[in-house]
């Protein structure tokens, strides 16, 4: 029987030894890859072909909302589990719309992540009891527009979303364009249309806009519950 392979994504290094740690404790699993940000979950996944790939919401250059995105137009058999540090509805909407299939507290990885894992490997999805509760209670329809009413990402494409969010993290427009292989002229197009587009008129704006949706994230990042991996043994005499 083949092994399950999986990647984890998470940017910071204890978070991502930590659940590498879990998953590794299991019978029958291998961690085929690990990535820092969302943009090499995405080659590595190309790349390596894993079964189940768990992505930190909250990665740098590429979130692991787009990421799944991503990833999944590439691979649409792949199976992508988000972890994340909030369950509001906003953000388990944004979660369901990536397509992925499982849903993790990080405060809970503990608990759930060999769950969850578990679930898909089973062709099964997984969410956290109170996630359940608000798909069964009709809070989640594909359709249900933001809280004000608008579109969460009116009009944009991929590559905007992916520009917003490199904005927001304090790029700039030659820096943006160095970064995706991109003119500085057409990044400029690409920044003025996104701020058409959403009706934004400065750059604290754009960044209050990737806030509330989801594109970057100002909470801390990692849950103390997260065990470390053993320190390797000291052979100094």
């Amino acid at each position: 029987m083949n092994s399950l392979r999986i990647l984890v994504a998470d940017d910071h290094e204890i978070v991502r030894r930590g659940l590498v740690f879990l998953l590794k404790s299991h019978a029958g699993w291998d961690v085929c890859g690990e990535a820092r940000d969302g943009r090499q979950a995405v080659e590595k996944a190309m790349e390596l072909r894993p079964d189940i790939v768990i992505l930190d919401i909250g990665m740098p250059n590429l979130n692991g909302l787009e990421a799944a995105r991503q990833l999944l137009r590439h691979n649409p058999q792949c199976k992508v589990l988000i972890l994340t540090i909030a369950d509001t509805d906003e953000v388990v909407r944004a979660v369901l719309d990536a397509g992925a299939r499982g849903f993790v507290l990080k405060s809970d990885a503990v608990r759930d992540l060999v769950s969850a894992v578990e679930a898909l490997q089973s062709n099964k999805t997984f969410f956290t009891s109170r996630v359940s509760e608000m798909v069964l209670g009709g809070f989640l329809g594909r359709n249900r527009p933001a809280s004000d009413g608008k579109p969460r990402f009116p009009d944009l494409t991929p590559r905007e979303r992916e520009i917003v969010q490199l904005l927001a993290e304090g790029k700039s427009t030659k820096e943006v364009a160095s970064y995706l292989d991109l003119s500085v002229k057409t990044a400029e197009t690409h920044r003025s249309n996104i701020m058409r587009k959403l009706d934004l008129h400065s750059v604290s704006e754009l960044v209050l806009y990737a806030v509330r949706n989801n594109m970057v994230q100002v909470a801390p990042p990692m849950s103390p519950e997260m065990p470390k991996p053993a320190a390797p043994e000291n052979d100094a005499a």
